[in-house]
């Protein structure tokens, strides 16, 4: 069951997220949904319950829900009409990207060092990213 939280809460959350990027801050939406994806991916190394597992499935859900929406509209907002859509795309190249590296590095790591370890640095390169935004985006 807690499998099944995570992209139900990013999928219907998405509906909700997406029309307030549209009305609220963009960074500050960046900035917490950040925060709270590596946060709840840290809080899943000493997860041991039911409950902690589902209530951190739908927070990392949550985390997604208003990343990801809210990516494309400040890069739709912040690009010139003309330079939009290759904008995006190298935004979902970089994605895509990462999700490939980060497979591959997780597997990695999971072998050299334990399955606790790949969820922690990827937690961890989702809070610095939080970071940035807080500092950078003004």
């Amino acid at each position: 069951m807690e499998v099944s939280i995570y992209p139900i809460v990013w999928g219907l959350g998405q509906l909700l997220t997406g029309k307030l990027a549209d009305h609220l801050d963009k960074n500050k939406m960046l900035f917490w949904g950040m925060l709270m994806r590596g946060l709840a991916l840290l809080l899943f190394i000493p997860a041991t319950t039911n409950w902690q597992l589902i209530s951190l499935s739908a927070l990392l859900g949550l985390g997604t829900a208003i990343v990801y929406p809210t990516f494309l509209a400040a890069i739709a907002d912040y690009t010139h009409p003309q330079q939009r859509a290759e904008s995006i795309g190298v935004f979902r190249l970089w994605r895509g990207l990462g999700y490939a590296i980060g497979a591959l590095l997780t597997g990695i790591i999971a072998d050299a060092l334990g399955l606790n370890w790949p969820v922690a640095a990827i937690g961890g390169l989702t809070v610095i990213p939080a970071g940035v935004i807080l500092i950078r985006m003004k």
